[in-house]
């Protein structure tokens, strides 16, 4: 009998793009050093700290050669941000259950959630500044379109899964959690994130109730 195809993993099973032109060793050299010092100086005083000149200055190029490359703050916070999330895409493409397929879709939803939690704590300051940038960068960056990709298809089952996947992800901005971090703190945002992942598929025991929310104080 023909196996089906898991839906979490369907939706990935795209053809093989073509590699991409190989990069001149200068120009290389260049991209390596710009990200290390952007990423040193954005560590010590945060994505809204240095400016494109001294992260120019901090790398030995021009400036001219920083906005050629990346156009401005906002896209190189988008590059460093995307070294950064290589790991958590192949944990959810490649990686064990539940992050990675073969466990239920809201196993894998809530594990999605708990991991990006991880990540966007741990670079909270990248992530908004290449967020907001300009009127709709997040729903543009390549990021957002993975994990929205990714959040469509184990909503399968729910109605308009891809309208549900942007409500949920909403949840998930940089700028909801920096507003919301300080007042609930990371323990309680992260139980309420996970908890609208579970109530997303109608998981049964895990519905919003006058219950659930009484426990956390007001």
């Amino acid at each position: 009998m023909r196996h089906e195809q898991d839906p979490s993993e369907r939706c990935f099973s795209a053809p093989t793009p073509a590699p991409p032109r190989k990069e001149r060793a200068d120009a290389a050299r260049n991209r390596a050093a710009i990200l290390e010092a952007a990423a040193r100086l954005f560590d010590e005083h945060g994505a809204d700290g240095p400016s494109m000149g001294q992260v120019a200055a901090a790398a030995g190029v021009g400036k001219g050669t920083l906005f050629r490359r990346f156009g401005d703050r906002s896209g190189l916070a988008t590059a460093l941000l995307t070294v950064r999330e290589q790991a958590l895409r192949e944990a959810i493409l490649h990686g064990p259950p539940p992050l990675g397929p073969g466990a239920p879709a809201c196993e894998r939803l809530v594990a999605f959630f708990d991991a990006y939690v991880d990540h966007l704590i741990q670079h909270l300051d990248l992530v908004r500044t290449s967020e907001t940038s300009t009127a709709g960068a997040r729903y543009r960056a390549q990021a957002y379109l993975f994990w929205h990709r990714h959040v469509t298809t184990l909503l399968h089952a729910v109605p308009d899964p891809r309208a549900a996947a942007h409500t949920l992800l909403a949840t998930l901005s940089a700028e909801h959690v920096s507003a919301l971090l300080p007042e609930l703190g990371e323990h309680r945002l992260r139980a309420c994130l996970t908890r609208q992942a579970r109530i997303a598929l109608h998981e049964p025991g895990n519905r919003t109730s006058p219950k659930v929310y009484g426990q956390w104080p007001a």
